[in-house]
């Protein structure tokens, strides 16, 4: 085993660990089944008393085959029954040595800081290219095969078991799991994609020049021009593309009002750049 084998698989073990601490000290004591195998396994045990992480190894079996067919062979085979026998174990094992009611019987900080636990852990295990199992599996399929974030794909495979759980528990209880469910995801993203959400400018310009050496001197970020055309006016139009930070947005608005009040631009979202002036490449590696 590689030395990079070996540190995917710390990462997962504490990525394990920690959605375990999520169940057993905040959502299974609340009452809170934000989808998937483990939250089935919770209704279950509600009516029947039955171990939730041995349930929920029972159910990941069929879900793990069908992950091992489309997900990535011997390597996914490994690393997620890794993580799928290890949360189990954790969950059953750790259950005496754990208050019984959870840190707080507050239902807010329950959901919320289950949801943070469990995406942290949930983003860890993504990264080291396992997945903890369940309806992770299916949320990676879709993501995969449609392009979905991930918050979006835990939402579709999730909210039937949510709407079970209203059943078998409360209404009141069922909304929790749905907050759990979506903060969950969002934790997820925005630990694997980063913080460095940037903004990405496209500017239809007269004043290339102007434009461009105002960008350059006053937020010193480089500009890539090229040629286009006005499909209207059948007239030749230079384009400018920059990347600039979140903060810097008024001042390119500024910058343009300036130089060019007539100019034409799209500002739109990007989750990452790498390159001069933002993260290294070398970095993320």
């Amino acid at each position: 085993m590689t030395l990079k084998q070996l540190r995917d698989y710390a990462v997962i073990l504490v990525g394990t660990i920690l959605q375990v601490l999520a169940y057993a000290l905040f959502l299974i004591p609340a009452q809170f089944a934000p989808g998937g195998v483990s939250g089935a396994a919770q209704i279950i045990n509600g009516f029947t008393g039955w171990p939730i992480g041995a349930m929920t190894l029972a159910f990941n079996i069929p879900l793990f085959i069908l992950g091992w067919r489309f997900l990535g062979g011997r390597r996914f085979l490994a690393r997620t029954l890794f993580s799928i026998v290890l949360f189990s174990f954790l969950l059953d094992g750790l259950a005496p040595f754990l208050p019984k009611a959870g840190l707080t019987p507050d239902p807010i900080l329950n959901a919320l800081y289950g949801a943070l636990l469990g995406g942290i852990g949930s983003a860890l295990i993504f990264r080291a290219q396992g997945t903890a199992g369940g309806t992770e599996v299916i949320s990676r399929l879709l993501s995969r095969r449609y392009g979905l974030p991930l918050s979006q794909s835990y939402l579709y495979t999730d909210t039937l078991i949510v709407l079970i759980s209203g059943l078998a528990f409360s209404w009141s209880n069922a909304l929790y799991a749905m907050i759990v469910l979506y903060v969950w995801g969002v934790v997820t993203d925005l630990v694997l994609e980063g913080q460095g959400v940037v903004r990405t400018a496209i500017i239809i310009t007269d004043q290339p020049e102007a434009v461009s050496q105002k960008i350059i001197a006053d937020l010193a970020r480089g500009v890539t021009a090229w040629q286009g055309t006005g499909m209207y006016s059948g007239q030749g139009k230079q384009i400018l593309l920059v990347v600039i930070s979140r903060a810097e947005v008024g001042q390119l608005k500024a910058i343009l009002h300036e130089a060019d009040p007539n100019a034409f631009v799209v500002i739109g979202q990007a989750h990452e750049a790498f390159g001069e002036g933002f993260k290294a490449l070398a970095e993320e590696k």
